[in-house]
């Protein structure tokens, strides 16, 4: 689990630049940035509220495995 400080920038960079948050959260060229950055050329909106879904609901060490590393991971 994050830190509430790098939740919150995570939030922050997510409203900014949604796939950009998602990307940090869940790693390039997943699912879950593909879809962001298709719903951020359809409508910003719409991109900013996926993308807050992706970073605080879907959790990331269900899904985590060595070939789709994020861009920083933490480990215990």
């Amino acid at each position: 689990m994050p830190s509430s400080c790098a939740m919150f920038c995570e939030i922050l960079i997510a409203i900014l630049l949604p796939p950009l948050g998602v990307c940090l959260r869940h790693g390039c060229c997943t699912v879950e940035f593909c879809i962001c950055v298709l719903l951020t050329i359809l409508g910003y909106l719409p991109g900013i509220i996926y993308a807050l879904y992706a970073i605080v609901f879907i959790n990331r060490d269900e899904f985590f495995d060595e070939a789709r590393r994020p861009l920083y991971s933490s480990y215990y």
